[in-house]
């Protein structure tokens, strides 16, 4: 007795792996968006909301954007520290202490009643 026979079907596999670089390479370059909202509720009462966003992407992905935000950071951005001092600042400061060590000033001498002679 003459049976058909199925064809035979070969099953094919992917075979593409990525290194953690190349995945990485990857986020970075097209970026990651992970969102997420944490409810608590009891009786239809919301008592607690957090929201999450997270984005994960090269800087240069982050400026093109339009987000930026650490460079008006002063924390992160030591050009913009309160009290930072430039170069011009420190060559300005030093020419002003060496003026004043060349012509110095007479010290005060206390009297009596509180005050100083000059």
């Amino acid at each position: 007795m003459n049976v058909p026979q199925k064809p035979q079907r070969s099953m094919t596999h992917a075979v593409q792996s990525a290194t953690l670089a190349d995945v990485l390479e990857r986020i970075l370059d097209k970026g990651l968006v992970i969102a997420g909202d944490i409810k608590i509720k009891i009786v239809d009462i919301e008592l607690l909301t957090i929201q999450i966003r997270l984005l994960v992407c090269s800087v240069d992905k982050a400026r093109e954007m339009g987000i930026d935000w650490w460079s008006a950071n002063p924390y992160l951005n030591p050009k913009l520290a309160a009290g930072a001092l430039t170069e011009n600042d420190l060559n300005a400061r030093v020419a002003r202490l060496e003026e004043a060590l060349q012509a110095p000033q007479p010290l005060a001498v206390p009297t009596e009643k509180g005050a100083s002679l000059a």
